[in-house]
């Protein structure tokens, strides 16, 4: 006889690595719609100012390293299953997990290919700038999915003016998407920017090929491994490269000993 079991909600803090609150309450609303019924989702922006709304640049992106480690440390202490860093760079995902204790670490790019390579053998990514192609680029060949990678074709597109006029944005993604169906031979199409949220159904039902949005592809995951973590106590290796520092050496440096570096925090409850 099969006995139900009642499951504890899976605890996902979603960061967005800024000092800038303004894509909060929109990201919880998305959030909203798409989590799991079981799941708790806290989203929340980072205490440091001044601070751009946007990571396009390394410069800017250095100044979120400090915070993301920091909360990452916190996740753990907070007993949280799972931490997103809501950057298509995945910034600081290496140190963030390093300190993260029980709490898987996620982010979107290395996320999205894994879900991509499921769904087709060549795919390409939509890039607001061509700025931020040579560091994602760079990324996907860590990830080892290099001979997955069909192109990246940029819109021309901020990451602040993504989400200005939503139509706008949807045409120059279906433009891009579709030459790189048409010249890149792309099976999938991967949005690179969390700030394309929403956006992916229309393209998908034009171009008729998997269109993974980021946040999509991150949260599930998310609520996937903690799940895993939960129901067969699969937490993060700490042997060999994942080794954290000591807790002795961090005590000596006094590190990470004040209040978790949070401005805003919305909490999305179980249904």
């Amino acid at each position: 006889m099969h006995v139900q079991v009642e499951r504890s909600p899976v605890r996902v803090r979603w960061v967005n690595p800024l000092g800038y609150d303004g894509y909060d309450e929109p990201i919880s609303d998305f959030i909203n719609r798409i989590k799991d019924d079981h799941s708790q989702i806290e989203v929340v922006s980072l205490d440091f100012s001044p601070s751009p709304d946007n990571l396009e640049y390394r410069a800017y992106e250095a100044l979120a390293y400090p915070s993301l480690v920091h909360l990452a440390r916190d996740c753990d202490q907070q007993g949280f299953d799972a931490m997103v860093i809501g950057c298509f760079y995945d910034t600081a995902l290496e140190a963030a997990r390093e300190l993260s204790g029980e709490t898987v670490v996620l982010a979107p790019c290395q996320a999205s290919i894994q879900i991509a390579a499921n769904q087709c053998n060549r795919f390409s990514i939509i890039v607001g700038q061509q700025k931020w192609v040579k560091q994602m680029k760079d990324r996907v060949h860590y990830y080892g999915y290099g001979d997955y990678l069909a192109s990246m074709r940029s819109i021309g597109v901020s990451v602040a003016d993504l989400q200005k006029d939503v139509a706008v944005t949807t045409e120059k993604i279906l433009t891009a998407g579709r030459q790189a169906v048409e010249k890149d031979h792309a099976e999938a199409l991967i949005l690179g920017c969390t700030c394309t949220f929403g956006l992916h159904q229309k393209v998908q039902e034009e171009l008729g090929i998997p269109v993974i949005d980021p946040i999509i592809a991150t949260l599930k995951m998310a609520e996937f491994l903690g799940l895993m973590k939960q129901q067969f106590q699969l937490s993060p290796s700490r042997l060999g490269s994942c080794q954290p520092p000591p807790e002795a050496m961090i005590r000596q440096f006094g590190l990470f000993s004040g209040p978790a570096p949070i401005a805003k925090s919305i909490t999305i409850d179980p249904a």
